[in-house]
């Protein structure tokens, strides 16, 4: 019982909040998706990464072992996905993105917080910070049919986590007053991000469910055994190893549906994997998150 209501507590918040988006836009007041949808992942998510890196205690065997893991998965996966969208002739412009890249932002930061505190939340940012490489890199490049790959350098998010990456290297820190600047516009971030995905929900409509149903099955199954297998194999710690789990197997991404509407890819069918995800995640994060626990 200790454990279920422990899980409860940590969803708990992803829901209230996500349920605050959902229920302000089923109420009829405006909430302007692109203002928001902008300043978190130009100024609000970059600060949160660049800060989290830079005053990270991780030791550095542990905060390499964890990059290299996650690193290891989200190839693993794209392995996988790619085989499995050519084996069942899937558009991979489509489905490819939504089926390697999980909402480790919007609803793995704040879980990891939520269950293993500020040591949970450095370690999300570092697997936070190696998915969003590769996915404005190699995701976008799928979904935008191709195209130049040098486009990722434009990308706030990117250059946070290089920033910050080279400021861990380094050991250097910014001054305390603009510490304390970017950890406040920083914070904005969860909040606003689990705010943001219940208006995205509730403004989705979701086509071919069908489908997008059993590829979230599957979906789940193979990024919980990915992860897992990836991180006992190099011997992650126990709280590293939850993360990399929990973080890998988050629902897909918002953003997903956002580039497929932007890049002319099949937006409906995406929309539907996003709505079925997140709802197939009510079920498998807590028993994902009690197994972890």
């Amino acid at each position: 019982m200790n454990i279920i209501l422990t899980v409860l507590e940590i969803i708990a918040p992803v829901v209230v909040l996500g349920g605050v988006g959902y229920l302000w836009v089923k109420a009829g007041f405006e909430y302007r998706m692109e203002f928001i949808t902008r300043l978190c992942m130009t100024l609000s998510v970059p600060a949160l990464i660049f800060t989290s890196l830079m005053k990270t205690e991780i030791e550095p065997a542990a905060l390499r072992d964890l990059t290299l893991a996650a690193m290891a998965a989200y190839g693993a996966l794209t392995l996988v996905f790619w085989a499995l969208t050519t084996a069942l002739r899937l558009d991979r412009r489509t489905y490819l993105s939504p089926l390697i890249f999980g909402n480790t932002g919007n609803v793995g930061l704040p879980l990891a917080f939520f269950a293993f505190g500020q040591a949970g939340l450095d370690f999300a940012v570092v697997v936070f910070a190696v998915m969003a490489v590769w996915s404005f890199t190699f995701g976008l490049w799928i979904v935008a049919g191709g195209g130049s790959p040098l486009r990722v350098l434009k990308e706030p998010l990117v250059g946070a986590t290089l920033l910050g990456a080279l400021f861990l290297w380094q050991d250097w820190h910014t001054p305390e007053w603009l510490t304390r600047s970017l950890e406040l516009l920083g914070q904005i971030a969860i909040p606003v991000m689990l705010i943001t995905l219940g208006v995205a929900v509730a403004r989705l409509s979701a086509g071919h469910l069908g489908r997008a149903v059993w590829l979230s099955v599957i979906r789940a199954a193979v990024c919980v055994a990915v992860a897992a297998g990836t991180g006992w194999a190099l011997g992650l710690p126990p709280v590293a190893l939850a993360v990399l789990i929990l973080q890998v197997s988050t629902p897909v991404a918002v953003t997903s549906y956002m580039l497929a509407e932007k890049y002319g890819a099949d937006a409906d069918a995406v929309a539907g994997m996003v709505i079925a995800s997140t709802l197939l995640s009510v079920l498998t994060l807590p028993l994902t998150l009690a197994f972890l626990i």
